[in-house]
């Protein structure tokens, strides 16, 4: 099944993409990297108002749904742009309170899921209330926490998971930023200690369970951006490198690696973009729909990347191509909120099992 954007969904992908190619060009891009300082793309970003879109309006948003949030996914991974505090914010969302998500879809100040990186978003279980309501316990590795204001908390308490809103500027919060592979993003280990909170209120099981999926669609797509990026790069420079006096590009081994590569990634974009309008939808098996994606196509991108960078050799791993930024961005797809194999187990659990006879 090959899934077709709607005519405005084309139009919304192609301006964005424009305005990527103009504000992250590859070169401003690595300068954020180098100064571990996006914050002029992220002021950028909610400037000109790319972070409202995808959110209902009046909750501060543009309008769309995770749709919308897919397609931003994935435009922001083929620049490699700086995207921890968007996507850090989108997954939080659901948990916000309307006057929070206002300021900061308004570009007030992002937030973040205080749940370990390593894990899917519902598994968080690092904090605890003591008798006077106060938060401890640490939590590593949390996806845009040095780029967040805000932080919602999942809280073990006496009656039950619950969620606390944190002030990250609190004296007894302590975050730590963890350097990774993929530069593009950020993480950081996050320290509670006797930190009160604003409690949410909100099922905290409902609303972690939705964070879950928002992210594992979120991570899917941008693991397909990546992975058309890659493929993009791979095909111009088969057609620019020769040997034996014509491109590489014209030998049946790079021609098949390029055609499973393509089929990778159209594979890859049915599944992203039915995922994201079975989640919004809240269709019956929207969980497994998330669960496919997140297995399938962050395995793939990892695939992907392996193949592109055979095509290259050795110029695809030096810093002055863009082609290892897209890698480390593939690598981290897989492992961000769950690996693969962590999301089979949904998957797999989730079927019915049917009689062979």
């Amino acid at each position: 099944m090959r899934w077709e954007l709607a005519e405005e969904q084309e139009l919304f992908q192609e301006s964005l993409r424009g305005w990527l190619e103009k504000v992250a060009p590859s070169d401003r891009v690595r300068r954020w990297m180098d100064s571990s300082d996006p914050s002029a793309f992220e002021e950028r970003l909610a400037r000109d108002g790319w972070l409202a879109v995808g959110a209902a309006e009046e909750r501060g948003g543009q309008g769309g749904g995770l749709l919308e949030l897919a397609l931003t996914a994935e435009e922001l991974a083929r620049r490699a742009a700086p995207s921890s505090a968007w996507l850090a914010t989108m997954t939080a969302l659901p948990a916000l309170p309307d006057d929070v998500a206002l300021d900061a879809l308004g570009g007030g100040g992002f937030a973040a899921l205080v749940v370990d990186g390593g894990r899917p978003v519902d598994c968080a279980d690092g904090v605890s209330e003591d008798g006077q309501g106060r938060l401890h316990g640490s939590v590593p590795l949390v996806l845009g926490a040095d780029r967040a204001a805000r932080l919602v908390v999942p809280v073990r308490a006496p009656r039950g998971r619950e969620l606390r809103l944190v002030d990250a500027a609190d004296a007894g919060v302590t975050i730590t930023r963890r350097s990774l592979l993929d530069r593009s993003r950020s993480a950081a280990d996050v320290v509670l200690d006797g930190v009160s909170g604003r409690p949410l209120d909100v099922e905290a099981e409902v609303v972690l369970g939705e964070a879950a999926l928002r992210g594992a669609v979120l991570v899917s797509a941008d693991a397909l951006g990546a992975m058309q990026r890659m493929l993009d790069l791979a095909v111009d420079y088969s057609l620019q490198r020769h040997q034996f006096g014509v491109p590489i590009g014209s030998f049946q081994a790079v021609k098949h690696a390029a055609a499973s590569i393509l089929v990778s990634v159209e594979a890859a974009r049915s599944i992203v973009y039915y995922a994201a309008a079975s989640v919004e939808a809240a269709q019956h098996d929207s969980a497994t729909h998330a669960a496919i994606a997140k297995a399938q196509v962050t395995s793939s991108g990892v695939s992907v990347g392996d193949a592109a960078l055979t095509m290259h050799g050795a110029i695809g791993y030096t810093w002055e191509h863009d082609l290892h930024l897209l890698y480390k961005r593939a690598r981290l797809d897989e492992r961000l909120w769950g690996r693969p194999s962590d999301w089979n187990e949904r998957i797999a659990t989730a079927l019915e099992l049917l009689p062979t006879g």
